[in-house]
């Protein structure tokens, strides 16, 4: 009932599901195979997985000078779906090098980046204690990656440009209200600091009001609030169940999901699609992780929720619900948990524990 069955794509029937797997970085060598393991054991819920082996990410570019190989964008354009792990992009500038997961969401124009924070209820009968949706503007705002050094007299001068356009706080902002409609409560909360960005995040707050207005009546059942960002994230620590779906701009949803993570235990639970009109990438929340690289011990679960997530984005709720429904189980007993989570156990145990259930 909780479960966020956010905006399907058109699905016809087919025989096969074409699954791009890209693990990249770290920890996504681990945990990828892990959410194909259980996709895998799923069965009749979804036509047969074909999974396609597809490469991105630092150690890419380190051996390539590519991070995103054309390979890779144009393999995907031939997937239905696909599974992202995580990359480990520097800190410090690169020459040459770009987030190749940042291009993936501009070249296959994967707008939304939907991320549900949900707790896991000692009783399964119960409401979670928390149960909200952050949905993220994917293309724009700081990420466009439009920066400059300028040297000046009084040392160097660093800019970057924000790009918001009414047309992507548009699409958002109905990528946002579609959610609200399939979740009890029906409430749209917009996040922004348009009392101090006034013209950017002024063009995303309006644009957002003005999507009810042009709906004809499709949304008169949700409820918009509106929300400045760093009230909002202290309200999300205090009073998180005051939230439903959070629409934000790229930047703020980027933190505002990781910081409601912590609401849930770890970051190693919190799974998100980046979604677009025509195609789905699930992708877990968590980073490459290097500290924990290669120890067995990465907690599989945000990129099984993640592939849980992108069949429920592309029509296959019965699917969906079975690997929710399994993790939630797991999670729930506390016996078979990774290190992130208090527990000792290793990411094959945990996987095991989870197809267990299924």
């Amino acid at each position: 009932m909780f479960r966020t069955p956010i905006r399907r794509m058109a699905t016809a029937a087919r025989q096969s599901l074409k699954i791009g797997l890209i693990p990249a970085d770290g920890i996504g060598k681990e945990v990828i195979p892990a959410a194909r393991r259980v996709l895998e054991a799923i069965g009749s819920d979804i036509p047969k997985p074909e999974f396609v082996p597809l490469l991105a990410g630092w150690e890419v570019f380190v051996r390539s000078g590519t991070a995103l190989p054309e390979e890779t964008v144009e393999a995907l354009r031939e997937c239905d779906g696909a599974l992202f792990g995580a990359v480990s992009s520097p800190s410090r500038r690169v020459t040459g090098y770009s987030s190749p997961i940042v291009a993936l969401r501009k070249e296959l124009d994967l707008y939304a980046n939907v991320r549900p924070v949900i707790s896991v209820a000692a009783n399964p009968e119960e409401k979670p204690a928390v149960d909200l949706v952050v949905v993220r503007e994917n293309t724009e705002c700081l990420y466009v990656k439009q920066e400059q050094l300028v040297p000046t007299e009084n040392g160097k001068e660093a800019r970057a440009t924000r790009l918001i356009t009414e047309r992507a706080s548009r699409r958002i902002g109905k990528m946002a209200f579609e959610i609200a409609l399939g979740r009890p409560r029906k409430q749209v909360t917009i996040i922004h600091k348009s009392n101090v960005l006034s013209v950017t995040d002024g063009l995303f707050r309006e644009t957002i009001r003005q999507v009810p207005a042009d709906s004809n009546g499709r949304y008169d059942d949700v409820k918009l609030e509106e929300q400045i960002v760093d009230s909002a994230v202290y309200r999300l620590f205090r009073e998180p169940q005051i939230y439903d779906v959070m629409v934000a701009p790229n930047l703020y949803g980027d933190i505002i999901s990781d910081a409601a993570a912590a609401l849930v235990g770890s970051l190693g639970l919190v799974p998100s699609v980046n979604a677009g009109d025509k195609f789905v990438m699930g992708e877990p929340v968590h980073g490459s992780a290097p500290d924990i690289e290669g120890k067995g011990i990465a907690n599989p679960i945000a990129a099984i929720r993640s592939a849980a997530l992108m069949i429920r984005h592309m029509g296959y709720t019965s699917g969906a619900d079975r690997i929710d429904r399994a993790v939630d189980q797991v999670v729930r007993e506390g016996q078979v948990l990774t290190p992130d989570l208090g527990g000792k156990s290793s990411t094959d145990e945990v996987l095991n524990a989870v197809l267990k259930k299924l």
